[in-house]
């Protein structure tokens, strides 16, 4: 039986992730959990989800949507960006999908379309890039562009004193639906850390890949994790998001 490998945010790094693929030795007997955030950034956005698609069709892949997947998307579909989305990865993720044909590019439009907005699996572990805010569940939530842009379920996961009981009325409610979270969206290198951190139930995936960091998969059963080399070093010539 094959492992639960989650991914975190990726950022356009095409190269760091044929890394970690290669040194967690993935096989077809492994389900991979992407995080979201394929663009923005270093300069295979493009490339990257081509290959995404291209691995969906030989191995089981659940793909979740990240916020820089939606202004790409909205990019694509709309021909309109804001000077942000530029800012922060969108130009790299541009001048990458100049050099696609209509056919190809039609072909990453469905990629997008299917993103999942999060998952949920057997053993009440919940995946999702963001977060979300209503007490009762993602199923509940009223506005779906919290799953890819909330940062509010870290920050309470972060904040929350772990010797506090689950019983005091204090605590999160939201802590309390689920065995396990799994997020990206906040690179931990905000906090000085640069593997995979847990807080209370919730394990924050994104080692900041789009900018000094690492890109990294996780066995969510042992915790056992590998790493790329930093990505700023896999493409000398950019700038990522820095």
């Amino acid at each position: 039986m094959g492992r639960i490998l989650v991914i975190g945010d990726i950022h356009g790094a095409l190269i760091a992730l044929e890394q970690i693929l290669e040194r967690a030795k993935v096989t077809r007997d492994d389900t991979l959990i992407f995080l979201g955030d394929y663009v923005d950034g270093w300069s295979h956005s493009a490339p990257l989800v081509s290959f995404l698609i291209k691995l969906k069709a030989s191995h089981n892949c659940i793909f979740i949507k990240g916020n820089h997947d939606e202004l790409c998307y909205t990019w694509l579909t709309q021909h309109t960006h804001n000077p942000e989305w530029v800012q922060h990865g969108g130009q790299a993720t541009m001048d990458s999908y100049a050099k696609l044909s209509q056919e190809e590019i039609n072909t990453h439009l469905s990629f997008y379309e299917t993103l999942n907005n999060y998952h949920i699996d057997t053993h009440n572990r919940l995946f999702l890039h963001a977060g979300f805010t209503n007490l009762h569940g993602p199923h509940r939530e009223y506005f779906n562009e919290l799953f890819y842009w909330d940062r509010t379920l870290w920050e309470t996961a972060l904040a929350t004193d772990p010797n506090l009981k689950k019983t005091d009325p204090k605590y999160p409610k939201r802590l309390l639906l689920f065995d396990e979270i799994y997020i990206g969206h906040t690179p931990v290198t905000r906090i000085n850390q640069t593997t995979p951190i847990q807080a209370i139930c919730v394990w924050n995936m994104d080692t900041g890949a789009a900018f000094k960091g690492s890109l990294t998969i996780m066995d969510i059963n042992t915790k056992e994790f590998w790493q790329s080399d930093p990505v700023y070093q896999l493409y000398p010539n950019e700038n990522g998001r820095n």
